[in-house]
């Protein structure tokens, strides 16, 4: 759930595309707890919209994954012009500076409240410990330890993600060098794409680890890393035949929001190879263009969420346990649940704002300025 470096890769389409995914998951676990169809809500709505508003966030992780791999390999791309000669000291230090300030700090205060017995924040199941939360949080293993132990609190349980990319970040690179072919590499990631709906089907007995497991994860990257390698080979020249893919990966996200317990049923995991293709045919049917000539009116909000992402997504259960713990308080009527919505909608990104611009930001800044990174031809400096 990270964000990559601004390249012309990056625009505000993707930024928005981002915006809405984090916007899910926020709605995901808010709604586990205090239903939308249990408002009031539920008297004007159907209860099929509240339900995709509410119960799309696992699905919204993987749109993440995709975009996480086009800009990702994006970036390599315009840096160094092709993925087998991404230089490795640079890739994982700016890995390193945008993923570890926010996650040890995370850990530190999650550490912190387990300690001081903190509602909401304490491990207590049969076979886990504080101990072992940190070293599968910093050892990328999260998603595994979840599986074998069961879910965790909140928000050490967001970090499953982050395990599954940036484990797998660890080794793309290495696996690029050796192939050393972009006609070895590219099936590699095919295959490993479209495995997704079979990597989800030889799970079974453990739905955690189904949920969570490594494979499924980096078959959705994989997909995002193949965009960006058919933008750079087939730059999308024709209008028409940009907004084609753009139409049919938006019509199918939405077909698939507001049909998710339908299409579970008929198609089942299929449905997570549909999501990852629609989300690849909408990030190739975007225009390459500057954001200034991709931006909507009244979609700014959006795409601040999308540029905050990474700082929401890790800190947005402080808000949510808090929201849900005063809702409680002041007599938990389910029909009063959705006015605590857009509170909790604009705390979570005001906490994310704060975090990005008096953290992250910062320590990104600085880790970057600690080495310099040559200039590559075709590519930009850091």
């Amino acid at each position: 759930m990270s964000r990559a470096g601004t390249t012309s890769m990056r625009h505000a389409g993707i930024d928005r595309l981002r915006g809405l995914a984090i916007v899910l998951v926020v709605l995901h676990h808010l709604g586990l707890r205090m239903p939308l169809r249990d408002t009031a809500l539920g008297d004007w709505l159907p209860r099929r919209l509240l339900n995709a508003l509410n119960y799309n966030g696992y699905e919204a992780v993987f749109v993440f994954f995709v975009i996480s791999g086009f800009l990702i390999a994006g970036n390599a791309l315009d840096r160094w012009g092709d993925l087998t000669r991404i230089d490795l000291a640079t890739f994982y230090r700016r890995r390193a500076s945008r993923i570890l300030p926010c996650l040890l700090a995370l850990v530190g205060v999650l550490a912190l409240l387990h300690a001081l017995n903190v509602p909401d924040y304490v491990i207590e199941r049969p076979g886990q410990s504080l101990g072992g939360a940190v070293a599968s949080a910093l050892g990328l293993y999260l998603n595994w330890y979840e599986g074998q132990t069961g879910y965790l609190p909140g928000n050490w349980d967001v970090l499953w993600s982050l395990s599954i990319e940036e484990a797998f970040y660890l080794g793309f690179p290495l696996v690029c060098l050796l192939t050393r072919r972009r006609a070895v590499l590219v099936p590699l990631l095919v295959l490993l794409a479209l495995s997704l709906p079979w990597s989800l089907a030889s799970i079974a007995g453990n739905e955690v680890w189904k949920e969570k497991a490594y494979l499924p994860g980096m078959a959705a990257i994989a997909t995002g890393i193949l965009g960006a390698l058919w933008v750079r080979a087939w730059p999308p020249a024709a209008r028409d035949a940009r907004a084609l893919r753009w139409f049919g990966g938006a019509a199918m996200l939405a077909m698939m929001t507001l049909t998710a317990s339908w299409l579970w049923r008929t198609m089942r995991d299929g449905v997570m190879l549909m999501l990852t293709v629609a989300t690849l045919c909408l990030l190739v049917g975007m225009s390459p263009s500057a954001p200034s000539r991709n931006r909507l009116r009244g979609f700014g909000w959006l795409e601040s969420w999308g540029r905050l992402s990474y700082e929401i997504y890790l800190t947005h259960m402080f808000v949510v346990f808090t929201a849900v713990r005063l809702w409680r308080a002041m007599g938990g009527d389910p029909r009063a649940g959705l006015w605590w919505y857009l509170p909790t909608l604009l705390l979570a990104w005001w906490l994310g704002w704060l975090v990005a611009r008096a953290f992250s930001q910062p320590c990104e800044r600085w880790l970057r300025g600690r080495g310099s990174v040559p200039s590559i031809a075709g590519g930009t400096s850091a």
